[in-house]
């Protein structure tokens, strides 16, 4: 089974990006947001207090990074604090659910991930991100890999990865978020259905027990996004043994992509974003438009995307392009869940 048919348009584009670990804040280097204005004045005195950001997810993990990556960014850009507030569980529901009770007054920004846009698509009842909130910046769009502990004796490459957990009959692990129906969890399904593997995915919501049970030896391998565990790359103590992506990018020069090992899928991608409720006041929105979308090209955060391998693909959408990019997420998702035979209301 392949999810070529169904992943057209963003996605499929995206894959075919040249890929490349150049600087992204390099001298002369031009930012998405460099033709908007330096400055906006506040409408009406708003904010005249800290802002207050909803996150669904623990704050060592990839979630958790960014949204502290961005409050510092726009603190830097306008002046106002960001206090977080980490509301993990349920792979974003939690956080959602809190976020959706949160006054209309632009006061409450929420970050969110693919995941809910796929939860939408499972389920109409939960919250549209592209038309229940208002996205105000996608400021990250990165791919996954599979990795193992560097010092692994029973396997070291993608290879003998599979052959060992084959002959595990179904006992290997790997470490993996809870949802089903995540981006993970889709592509791993499909990773498994074609290699014939069985093997257990062990739940975990937050990163940094998902990251320890790697490295402590609690499971066999983990799938992640490079830049959540830069870390335990650049430490030494983890190692990609698979790119999901259809081509190598040149950080990533020795670790084999799908085209490599004959999995004819193409990638599904993990974007992170900023909303706010739809209502909230006009004038107001566009300042927060404005602030988190400039944001985007302070110096702190372009270094920080880039130290988190977020610079091999364009991760900048604005308003609108977070719409399409999630409308076209929802029917993608909502295309694939039927054909696992997942009920999708």
């Amino acid at each position: 089974m392949t999810l070529k048919k169904y992943l057209a348009g963003s996605f499929a584009s995206l894959a075919l990006i040249t890929l490349s670990s150049g600087s992204a804040f390099a001298a002369g280097h031009s930012c998405a947001t460099d033709s908007m204005p330096a400055s906006m004045d506040k409408p009406g005195g708003f904010p005249a207090r800290a802002l207050t950001m909803v996150v669904p997810y623990g704050p060592a993990g990839g979630s958790g990074q960014v949204a502290q990556a961005m409050a510092q960014a726009v603190t830097e850009l306008t002046g106002v604090a960001i206090n977080r507030d980490h509301k993990p569980g349920g792979s974003g529901t939690v956080g959602m659910t809190a976020y959706m009770a949160t006054p209309k007054d632009g006061y409450s920004v929420l970050e969110h991930i693919d995941d809910a846009a796929s939860a939408h698509a499972l389920d109409s009842s939960r919250p549209n991100p592209a038309e229940d909130l208002v996205p105000l910046v996608t400021s990250q769009i990165t791919f996954s890999q599979i990795y193992i502990r560097a010092n692994e004796t029973r396997f070291n490459d993608w290879e003998s990865f599979v052959e060992w957990v084959t002959a595990q009959n179904g006992k290997a692990t790997i470490a993996n978020v809870s949802k089903e129906g995540s981006m993970e969890r889709v592509t791993m399904k499909f990773i498994t259905d074609a290699t014939g593997m069985q093997i257990q995915q062990i739940s975990f919501d937050k990163g940094a027990p998902r990251y320890g049970a790697l490295a402590g030896g609690q499971v066999d391998a983990l799938f992640e996004q490079p830049g959540d565990v830069r870390n335990f790359l650049d430490s030494g103590k983890f190692k990609p043994i698979l790119t999901i992506l259809k081509e190598r990018p040149s950080a990533f020069a020795d670790v084999p992509s799908l085209t490599d090992v004959a999995l004819d899928f193409d990638p599904l991608f993990r974007f992170r974003g900023f909303y706010v409720h739809k209502g909230i006041p006009a004038d107001r929105l566009e300042w927060l438009q404005w602030a988190f979308q400039k944001a985007y090209c302070e110096e702190s955060y372009q270094k920080f995307n880039e130290s988190k391998y977020m610079t091999l693909i364009e991760s900048f959408r604005d308003t609108q392009g977070s719409r399409d990019l999630i409308t076209t997420t929802i029917g993608q998702y909502r295309d694939v869940y039927k054909e696992m035979g997942l009920e999708v209301k």
